[in-house]
């Protein structure tokens, strides 16, 4: 059986840039100050044995990490976002649910994949100060956080099995504690194969427990459904031994019970070390009352909970009471096993970008990690940002590249979600013919103070 969920994860957006000058008394021009946007947070999938179920995630489709804060004057950088940390069971297999790519098989505790990368944040001002240009206005933008829909696949091997003789109420039971739908009825071998249910108690408190076809004596030599039954049981951690008290069916209880494990022990040494817990059932029954206190003195110190599947009685402190043990050996398990260094995989941009013909329209789709954050991160408002864009595109190579495509003037180049129309003249201007351009259009438009502050600075 394979426990699906599909999931929605968004990083966080990084922090716009500022654009600041310091202004002191006796400095009147201090240059500029403006510093950097904080990277937005991760969402990261983290595999741990103290979950055993994606039951979390049917339920919890979304999650977002917080955004980088915006940096401040003064080169004050805003603050990292905080990301998002997602647990699911160890032997998850991660997959882009848009295109089927694996992206992770998490089969060890304490494995890490980021899934989601926070956009990094934008540069403030401050940091595109250089010899000739001491007085930028211009910063960048914060990267978007990536986005993406994931499926996650998990198979299910029950944690805990149900044993014991049919019609006991083992599949009253599993009924009763999950969304699991059993057949139900009088008579014996109900159920034919096992039933899987989830077990939830809290968030991130969860373990799968099965519901097993009703095993009888001489199980172990194939009789009944014998060697199909125990091949299941062997799969599972611990046992929930399920006892008929009121002996509906006219079979003792004590005879019953060492029956079931006089089977267990003679098909495996494993199934017959398998903790168990003996569960008392049908308590709610008269001829359960008169039976319990033999019963009980014959288990001695033996884990055991009296309980009616049926009503519920006692139910909810069995199943607690069934976490607590399970607990203790997956810790158990995962302290005998070698100490593994926890993984964690990261992303790592890819260098270089590509062209290629737009599947609508006559224009090109360039594709590139590089290139994409170089556009994103530009504020087209601001026409230094704009220029500086231009520059660091040429310096990538694009306008070569795109020469050599046969992309032609008037051709429309689209960038991450930006279009633009390619122009056959390299932009010649440099940073100075750039600035006196823009002084002398400021001076047209009847004075700028920045563009003195600029004219001197430069």
């Amino acid at each position: 059986m394979i426990d699906q969920a599909e999931i929605l994860v968004k990083a966080g957006s990084g922090g716009n840039g500022c654009i600041s000058f310091r202004r002191e008394k006796y400095v009147p021009k201090g240059g500029p100050d403006g510093g950097n946007g904080g990277k937005g947070g991760d969402v990261t999938l983290v595999a741990s044995n103290s979950v055993t179920t994606l039951v979390d995630q049917q339920y919890t489709k979304h999650y977002d990490a917080y955004r980088g804060a915006h940096g401040m004057g003064k080169t004050a950088n805003g603050y990292d976002g905080l990301g998002s940390r997602v647990t699911v069971p160890i032997g998850t297999t991660v997959f882009d649910a848009d295109t089927g790519e694996v992206i992770a098989d998490m089969t060890a505790a304490g494995f890490e994949v980021v899934v989601a990368h926070g956009g990094l944040g934008g540069r403030g001002n401050v940091t595109f100060k250089s010899s000739g240009y001491q007085a930028p206005r211009v910063a960048e933008k914060g990267e978007p956080g990536e986005e993406r829909r994931l499926r996650l696949e998990v198979r299910l091997i029950a944690d805990v099995g149900l044993v014991g003789y049919p019609n006991a109420g083992k599949s009253t039971l599993l009924s009763h504690v999950s969304e699991a739908k059993p057949r139900v009825a009088s008579y014996p071998f109900t159920t034919l194969e096992p039933n899987l249910g989830v077990v939830s108690l809290e968030r991130e408190q969860n373990f799968v427990m099965a519901d097993m076809p009703g095993l009888i004596e001489g199980a172990h030599e194939g009789v009944g459904l014998g060697h199909d039954f125990l091949r299941h049981v062997e799969r599972t951690r611990m046992l929930l031994h399920i006892v008929d008290v009121a002996a509906v069916d006219g079979r003792e209880p004590l005879d019953d019970l060492k029956a079931i494990n006089r089977e267990l022990m003679l098909h495996s040494d494993k199934l017959a070390d398998l903790p168990q817990i003996i569960v008392l059932n049908k308590a709610d029954l008269p001829d359960a009352q008169a039976r319990l206190p033999e019963l009980q003195a014959a288990l001695g110190r033996h884990p055991s909970h009296v309980i009616s599947a049926a009503t519920g009685e006692g139910v909810e402190e069995l199943m607690r009471a069934t976490y607590t043990a399970l607990t203790q050996i997956l810790t158990a398990e995962a302290e005998a096993e070698p100490a593994e260094e926890p993984q964690r995989v990261d992303y790592v941009p890819r260098r270089g970008f590509s062209i290629e013909r737009s599947p609508v329209g006559d224009g090109y789709v360039v594709e590139g990690d590089a290139v994409r954050r170089t556009v994103v991160m530009t504020d087209f408002e601001n026409e230094e940002a704009v220029w500086l864009l231009q520059r660091r595109l040429n310096r990538m190579g694009l306008w070569r590249a795109l020469k050599r495509a046969k992309v032609k003037d008037g051709d429309t180049v689209q960038i991450g979600d930006r279009d633009f129309e390619f122009s056959g003249e390299r932009q010649a201007t440099t940073l100075a013919q750039f600035l006196a351009t823009k002084r002398q259009a400021a001076r047209r438009e009847g004075g700028d103070d920045d563009a003195d502050e600029r004219d001197e600075s430069a």
